[in-house]
């Protein structure tokens, strides 16, 4: 076997170490004259016509050159040699062609290399381009920030600013100092004081803290425990009112305890210094300051003034911003109301009606003292009342004003209205005769005196003396139905006084269109008709002043900020009746409080007094009847009847105890009040003798 024959023993080849990744890309370089990546997994090259992100086909196997059996370690290196050559670029020879067989041979061929992997470059892109693409997305964004200022601070900014300014302003009410109410002397029946609002800001108020503040304020305020817990735990409130008109020591004490949330503002409140004296003429306010009752309510547009206001800055600690948006419309104080009420005499006449009522178990009664020259009222006074300072703790059917909301019918005080009707149109005279029985009927009715009395022959002041019926009645057949009706309205029957009280009524008087056959007859005695008790007055005073009605006045005038006092307009004058009926009727009246007469018990030593009582039976209404609905018994006169300076009307409703007739339970408050307004207004006693009044008839 020659050389070229002998077998050559299978040499183990060491493996060549990877050369450095330097080393790599400089023969990377050398060989394809490209600039090369740094190493890591290679990508199979695309193939022309396979798109982007395309799996390439699986390559077809190569077939391998037929060799002869090697031992299992030469397949082994062969193994690893074709790895070898996969991962690096061929081995070329000396004249860079590929590399031939190994000399000497082998056991076979090796597979011819792969062909190598066309390299795609990579190109770097410009810096200058990548940085005016971040600056314009910086730009872009800056721009959005931009745009949202200008909005906020010039297209919107009136709006977010006022709203701003909405969450931080408070309004606050700046109340009006309401007007005093006097009597004609100035003393105050009404008047303004200090005192302060408690408020609460719920939003400072912590949950945990609020029953707290709830135990300590309720007792102190005198509030309702859950009604002022819901009242702090209102959501999004800033203000909430608690409590008006509490006195400053109170509101001192309760700043002293120091609760966040809890604060007071000054107010005023309304202070009655004279308690229950003429409360149903004056009222009363309300906590919410307006007027009530009585004058305070129908005079409170007068009263009250206008309140302002005053918009404040307000911390979201609640603390006032000094140096904040500061908003106000000053208040405008109210007017004061100085009326014709005398104090000192208003307290006579109260007092003496709260007795007799209380000494006769009457329902109620009533008092009015008034000057009949000027139509002033000097007294108005009425039992049961109220204490306006604590108006809340009476019976709210007491808050009225009975002297004018209260209709009565007034019985035989009524019958010098049908007195003044047949002397000035029916030729009657003091001394027209009458034969009086104590009974008469009329149609089918029976129509009765008081008392049961034999036949009487008295003449029309008799009649007028002994307070009868049927002589009335008898007397006003004289006259028509409609000239009765006409002298009843002009005496102010059924029409309003025109003071400025609320619910004041007219009293009932049906035109003669609407009477039966039979409602003449009660009318000329005072029955069937009603009036309120200043009407009835009116008419008194109508007849001491010579004929002349002068309209009932209660409001002197107003007075202003400055003490300037405005009087009221002077009030109407309407001559009714001839002076010289006035005179013989208030002749005939003096003859009333005579023994002879129904009202002694209303004399006055040293004075001449007229007057004239009434008992009248009112409708029981239960039954729409006369039968069991009790008595009105009233009085009402005039001092000195020879010079009318003062009328006094006493009315006492369902007296219960002892006698029910006007000479004995009104007549006596009359004298006891017309006693100390004589006094009072200092009017001597005239030194005239009283005429002689002829009761009975001489034929």
């Amino acid at each position: 076997m020659g050389p070229s024959q002998r077998k050559e023993a299978p040499r183990k080849e060491t493996p060549r170490k990877k050369p450095p990744r330097w080393e790599a890309a400089r023969d990377d370089a050398g060989s394809a004259g490209t600039p090369t990546k740094k190493p890591g997994p290679k990508k199979p090259a695309q193939k022309p016509g396979q798109k982007s992100g395309q799996k390439a086909p699986p390559k077809p196997a190569q077939k391998k050159a037929p060799a002869k059996a090697a031992p299992a370690k030469s397949r082994a290196g062969a193994t690893a040699q074709h790895a070898h050559t996969a991962t690096r670029p061929p081995r070329t020879g000396s004249g860079g062609g590929p590399r031939g067989p190994r000399p000497g041979g082998g056991s076979g061929r090796r597979p011819p290399p792969r062909p190598p992997r066309t390299r795609v470059p990579f190109h770097r892109r410009d810096p200058l381009k990548r940085l005016n693409v971040g600056l314009l997305v910086v730009a872009f964004v800056l721009s959005l920030f931009a745009g949202r200022l200008v909005q906020l601070q010039t297209i919107e900014s009136g709006k977010y600013s006022e709203q701003a300014m909405r969450q931080r302003l408070q309004k606050i009410e700046l109340p009006a100092i309401r007007g005093d109410i006097t009597d004609a002397q100035g003393h105050p029946l009404a008047m303004t004081v200090e005192a302060r609002a408690i408020y609460a800001d719920p939003s400072l108020i912590k949950a945990d803290k609020r029953q707290s503040i709830v135990n300590a304020l309720a007792p102190t305020l005198g509030l309702n425990p859950s009604t002022l817990m819901r009242q702090l735990s209102k959501p999004d409130t800033r203000f909430v009112y608690l409590a008006h008109g509490v006195r400053p020591d109170q509101a001192r004490l309760i700043t002293s305890w120091n609760f966040l949330g809890i604060g007071t503002l000054p107010e005023y409140r309304r202070e009655y210094p004279n308690d229950s004296l003429a409360a149903g003429v004056i009222g009363f306010v309300n906590d919410a300051g307006k007027g009530a009752a009585g004058l305070e309510s129908s005079m409170n547009d007068v009263l009250a003034g206008r309140a302002g206001w005053q918009r404040v800055e307000i911390s979201p600690e609640g603390q006032h911003i000094p140096m904040g948006e500061d908003q106000r419309r000053p208040s405008e104080p109210g007017r004061g109301v100085r009326l014709t009420l005398q104090r000192d005499l208003q307290f006579k006449a109260q007092q003496a009606i709260e007795k007799q009522v209380k000494a006769t178990k009457a329902k109620s009664g009533s008092v009015i003292v008034m000057d009949p020259r000027t139509g002033r009222l000097l007294a108005m006074a009425s039992a049961p009342g109220f204490d306006p300072n604590d108006y809340a703790e009476s019976d709210g059917d007491l808050w009225g004003s009975p002297l004018v909301q209260e209709a009565y019918e007034p019985g035989s005080t009524g019958k010098v209205v049908t007195a003044a009707a047949v002397m000035e149109h029916g030729g009657v005279t003091p001394h027209t005769p009458y034969t009086v029985p104590d009974r008469i009927r009329k149609y089918d009715v029976l129509f009765k005196d008081s008392h049961n009395h034999a036949t009487e022959r008295l003449t029309f002041a008799g009649v007028l003396a002994t307070s009868s019926n049927v002589g009335t009645i008898m007397a006003s057949e004289s006259i028509g139905s409609q000239r009765l009706y006409q002298t009843l309205r002009d005496f102010g029957f059924g029409r309003k006084t025109g003071l400025p009280l609320p619910g004041e009524t007219p009293g009932l008087l049906k035109p003669p269109a609407q009477w039966s056959g039979t409602d003449r007859y009660p009318i000329a005695f005072g029955q069937t008709v009603s009036v309120n008790a200043v009407q009835m007055a009116s008419v008194y005073a109508t007849i001491a002043n010579g004929g002349v009605r002068v309209e009932p006045t209660l409001v002197d005038g107003t007075v202003g900020e400055d003490d300037r006092f405005t009087a009221a307009p002077e009030p109407k004058r309407t001559q009714v009746i001839s002076a010289r009926t006035a005179r013989q009727i208030s002749d005939m009246l003096e003859g009333v409080t005579t023994e002879e007469g129904t009202a002694p018990k209303a004399q006055i030593p040293g004075y001449r007094v007229a007057g004239k009582t009434g008992t009248a039976e009112n409708v029981n209404p239960r039954t729409g009847g006369y039968d069991g609905g009790g008595y009105t018994a009233s009085f009402a006169g005039f001092a000195p009847a020879d010079d009318p300076q003062l009328v006094v009307q006493v009315v006492l409703q369902d007296p219960k105890r002892g006698s029910h007739y006007g000479g004995d339970a009104a007549a006596p408050v009359f004298k006891d009040v017309m006693s100390f307004a004589l006094q009072s207004q200092k009017v001597p006693p005239t030194g005239s003798r009283p005429p002689t009044v002829q009761i009975h008839a001489r034929d």
